[in-house]
């Protein structure tokens, strides 16, 4: 990714303690970390996430789990025994072009 990038100077997942109160949210929509986790450990992939939440980037939602992975104590109840975020993550082809730190096996990916 080339300095610069609008991808990589977005902050995807902001907090600000007057914005639903303190709750980690990703960039361009009210959906906070913790309800994007939920819908993932609900069984919603990639695709239905965007689909019920257009505002959503690609990026964003990757973000997030990422979020949640460097945040765990936080977020303990999404993580599986092994150490992956339960639920479906992206495909290799839905990752395929992410930064390499958002495109972690287990957290943002699909454990294999």
């Amino acid at each position: 990714t080339r300095a610069g990038d609008p991808q990589m100077t977005i902050k995807w997942v902001q907090q600000d303690p007057l914005v639903l109160n303190g709750e980690p949210f990703c960039y361009g929509s009210r959906l906070t970390v913790r309800q994007l986790l939920e819908l993932r450990a609900n069984g919603y992939d990639l695709t239905a996430i965007l689909t019920d939440h257009p505002e959503l980037r690609r990026m964003g939602v990757a973000a997030a789990f990422t979020y949640a992975a460097e945040h765990r104590e936080r977020y303990a109840d999404f993580f599986e025994p092994d150490g992956s975020l339960t639920g479906p993550g992206y495909t290799a082809d839905e990752a395929a072009g992410l930064p390499a730190p958002y495109r972690q096996p287990g957290i943002v990916t699909r454990a294999s």
